[in-house]
């Protein structure tokens, strides 16, 4: 049997075995183990009766009696489960299963090491994610905010799971509204306005705006004035309007060729923009425990000399062909599938009529950069999922191409990780009462207003300094859970009262839980002079499952490594956030139910703590996992 720590994973492999042993004409199949929510029945069952009834040809309960024959007598499973008997059938042919308490403690012995209980990779994999995704000289809004800690939290728990990753913050820095913003500034720093040394990117989010307003031109009203005879007056207004958007328009082209041929004047403009605009989304992702560093930018500027290669690979290899002067990709054959198998139809369009590229261009470049240059086997993409017709179209071209292909003939996997929409109590996209998109700095620091206000109540005797470092953590972890602990596909309302509570299913909550196993331990070392540290001989005290409380607790904390794999499995962080909620709820549970520093004797209190001791690290190691920041006291 494996070496894992992880009952599900044990029970899976013995009842996979007894099942092949009961009826070998079916192979290998899975035996549906699941977590029994009768705890008067069992900690476990089995469901495959009713599934395989039909392939064998007999009844369910039959189907399961004729496992349970061949279960009971394996001596591996007799190590951590009770007997098995017919007894152990209920209704249809469910096979309920518990556990041992000597077994559990067992398991919980061999988890408890610094990996607890998560294996090595088998294959160690270079990962690239697509995460954040920011425009140039623009602030981040609450609609990176998905895509930035989604990616974060998944690329996180590739690395958790022994993988390498390459984060890709896919920066837009290029096209014409970027050469509009850069002609302003450039203008505007020549005229003596502004300095470019001192920019802030609040100042470019300002010119960018204004840039567009003013390379836009009226056209639609001047042709009214026409149409209508709206007089001289009205006329003159708006050719004057028309004419000078026409003139801005013009020198942003102009100003776009300059940036393309890396004018030095031009080109400085640009830089000193891009740098403003990364450093402060890496200032903002690092407020948000997301880790996006400048390194990891990849902006569309990084592949403009690539483009018309990429265009040219694919017409000499007959992949694009020509339609109504546009080149597309056609995605019409037998391999051109989606995720769940299915046509694609839709061309994938590479280059427009008018020669200009497109972001699938782009994005076609990117995975032949990720695979063949990062040698990245699994490609995910953290994007908003409205987008996810264009991935499905750019991931089939892009294997119709041979871009996805690696060394030794294997396909990297390609994954759209697309999300659902942040909304506001309204139930419209969460804006402000403006209209504005919300800033997230200014998310942030609403949400740690909000949290100081219980934070000062619950520790008032903490000092200042303290009491706001604990009050941010708070905060980012409330915005951030809030967001994760949904099914990235479903669009969800944001709530700054629901999701700063320190009870029910949030952040706050789970951060409470640690603190309260921080506190835990330091009275261990006050009150008892018990040695807490990293070495502590508490932590190879005997364990022992007594009551009830305690092994809904050990089984809880055994789900950890199956949690994760989960997670990284299905790019779902739901999953891990469900597992640390039902694990910070065991453990309140365990808390009220059983005295651990007032145990009846020395050797239950002892266990008592490393079983506390356990469940904070592994909180402490999921919520790390899902990019939130933890604290120590509350």
């Amino acid at each position: 049997m494996s070496e894992s720590s992880d009952p599900i994973a044990l029970l899976d492999s013995a009842f996979r075995a007894a099942t092949a042993a009961a009826f070998p004409e079916i192979g290998d199949a899975d035996p549906l183990i699941t977590a029994s929510k009768q705890a008067a029945l069992g900690d476990f069952q089995a469901n495959i009766a009713m599934s395989l009834s039909k392939r064998v040809g007999k009844p369910p309960r039959d189907v399961a009696a004729a496992i349970v024959a061949k279960a009971g007598a394996m001596p591996d499973l007799q190590r951590i489960a009770e007997p098995l008997t017919d007894k152990s059938i209920a209704g249809h042919g469910f096979i309920n299963i518990r556990l041992k308490g000597d077994a559990l403690a067992s398991l919980l012995a061999s988890m408890d090491t610094p990996a607890l209980g998560v294996p090595a990779p088998e294959v160690t994999e270079t990962i690239a994610v697509d995460l954040c995704g920011v425009n140039l000289a623009k602030q981040m809004h609450v609609g990176h905010l998905r895509a930035t800690i989604i990616g974060d939290a998944l690329a996180r728990v590739f690395e958790r799971l022994g993988h390498k990753v390459v984060r890709q913050n896919h920066l837009g820095d290029w096209g014409l509204p970027i050469a509009m913003v850069t002609a302003k500034i450039a203008a505007d720093a020549k005229a003596g306005k502004i300095d470019l040394a001192t920019l802030r990117l609040d100042d470019l989010d300002r010119a960018y705006k204004q840039a567009q307003r003013e390379c836009t031109g009226d056209e639609a009203g001047l042709a009214a004035v026409e149409r209508f005879d709206l007089g001289p007056k009205a006329r003159a207004e708006l050719e004057e309007q028309v004419s000078g958007a026409r003139e801005k328009l013009a020198a942003a082209k102009s100003t776009l060729v300059k940036l393309q041929a890396h004018d030095p004047e031009i080109y400085a403009v640009w830089q000193r923009i891009a740098r403003i605009t990364v450093d402060e989304c890496v200032a903002v992702c690092a407020r948000l425990h997301a880790t996006v560093r400048a390194e990891d930018t990849a902006g569309e500027s990084s592949y403009s000399n690539e483009l018309g290669e990429i265009v040219d690979d694919l017409v000499n290899r007959n992949i694009a062909e020509e339609s109504d002067g546009a080149l597309v990709v056609r995605l019409d054959g037998p391999g051109d599938l989606d995720d769940r198998g299915q046509r694609i139809s839709e061309p994938c369009i590479i280059r427009k009529s008018d020669g200009g590229f497109l972001y699938a261009t782009t994005d076609l470049a990117g995975i032949r950069r990720r695979v063949r240059k990062f040698g990245a086997s699994r490609l995910v993409y953290a994007v908003d999922a409205r987008q996810s017709l264009h991935f499905q179209q750019v991931f089939a071209a892009a294997r119709k191409a041979g871009y996805a292909d690696m060394t030794g003939g294997k396909v990297a996997t390609l994954r759209h990780a697309g999300f659902g929409m942040v909304l506001g109590e309204d139930g419209r996209p969460f804006k402000t009462r403006s209209g504005e998109n919300v800033k997230l700095t200014d998310l942030i620091d609403e949400a740690h207003q909000r949290a100081s206000a219980e934070v000062n109540r619950r520790s008032a005797a903490l000092p200042d300094a303290e009491r706001d470092r604990i009050a941010e953590a708070v905060g980012v972890a409330a915005i951030k859970y809030a967001d994760l602990c949904n099914d990235r596909m479903k669009d969800y309302v944001f709530s700054f009262d629901r999701m700063v509570a320190f009870e029910g299913n949030t952040g706050p909550y789970l951060l409470y839980a640690f603190a309260r196993i921080k506190s835990i331990l330091r009275k261990a070392q006050a009150e008892k002079r018990i040695d807490t540290g990293p070495n502590a001989p508490f932590r190879k005290a005997p364990l022992a499952i007594v009551q009830p409380q305690e092994k809904t607790l050990a089984l809880a904390i055994l789900r950890y490594p199956g949690a994760l794999k989960s997670m990284a499995e299905a790019c779902e962080p739901h999953r891990l956030c469900g597992f640390l909620y039902d694990l910070a709820g065991a453990f309140s549970s365990f808390y009220d139910a059983c005295p651990v520093l007032s145990a009846d004797n020395e050797q239950t209190m002892l266990s008592r703590l490393r079983l506390c001791d356990l469940t904070g690290r592994v909180l402490y190691d999921g919520l790390t996992t899902l990019g939130l920041p933890t604290v120590e006291r509350m």
